[in-house]
Order: C-alpha cells, then structure tokens, then sequence
C-alpha cells in the first residue's frame, strides 16, 4: 500500500453512493488519504436529494461533477469500492476490491436517502480505520 492509501468509490452513474462514500472518506480521513470517485456511466449531475441528504451533515457537493473513472486511477488503487456497477466495474490484479450492496437513491425520498448517506459513513469508517487511516470525528 502507498503511504496514503488511494480509495477509488465506483458506482454506474457517480451522482449518488459513490459521491457520498468519496465525501465521508474526505471528511474522515483527511490528508491521511487520497479519494476519487467515478461512474460506468455519468449522469449529468448529483441527485439533488444527495446533496440535500448531505447538506444536511455540512457536507456541500454543489461543486461535484459525475465523471467516469480511468483505468490509471483504478489500476493504481489501494482499494476499490464498488456499489451496484457489477460487471461494468473494471478489475485490475494486485488492487483490494470491496463491494458495498446498498440501494440506490436515485429518484427516492430523503427519508430513505438519510439511512443510506448514515451506512456509508460507517462502512467509510471502518475502511479507513482498517488501512490505518485516523478517522477524524467531524
């Protein structure tokens, strides 16, 4: 693992868990990590209900744009976090790959956005801890 351990959140249109995941993993860790995020298939922007859901913790992702991933930026992963990209997500030897199972919150309601943007603040957590990350208490 590199000094900074490189996190790389993979989801299919990078507007919604893949952008929550990077902005805890960026919230918690710091400068003690290196984080991007990207898509199979970008949307043309985060779901509103993301930004909302994260506005409400102080999180502000009104500037995040999806975008896809490369190849480069997977390959040279420490680990890679995958949420519903399935066979899309690329797979590269030597690099740690985790697969989240979480709904999707495109087109829901906060009320279930909220549980979702509360899980992967704690699997975040654990991830970092697990690479010996000091997770910061925002």
């Amino acid at each position: 693992m590199t000094q900074r351990p490189r996190i790389v959140f993979l989801c299919v249109h990078n507007a919604g868990r893949s952008q929550m995941a990077a902005a805890w993993a960026t919230r918690l860790g710091g400068d003690g990590v290196e984080v991007y995020s990207g898509g199979s298939d970008p949307a043309a922007a985060v779901h509103p209900v993301v930004l909302d859901a994260m506005r409400e913790v102080g999180i502000d992702l009104t500037d995040r744009v999806p975008a896809r991933w490369t190849d480069t930026v997977v390959a040279e992963a420490d680990v890679v976090v995958t949420m519903g990209c399935g066979d899309a997500c690329p797979v590269f030897p030597g690099v740690r790959y985790v697969d989240w199972q979480l709904p999707d919150p495109a087109g829901q309601p906060i009320e279930r956005v909220r549980p979702i943007r509360d899980d992967l603040r704690g699997r975040v957590a654990a991830l970092l801890a697990d690479l010996g990350v000091v997770v910061r208490v925002p």
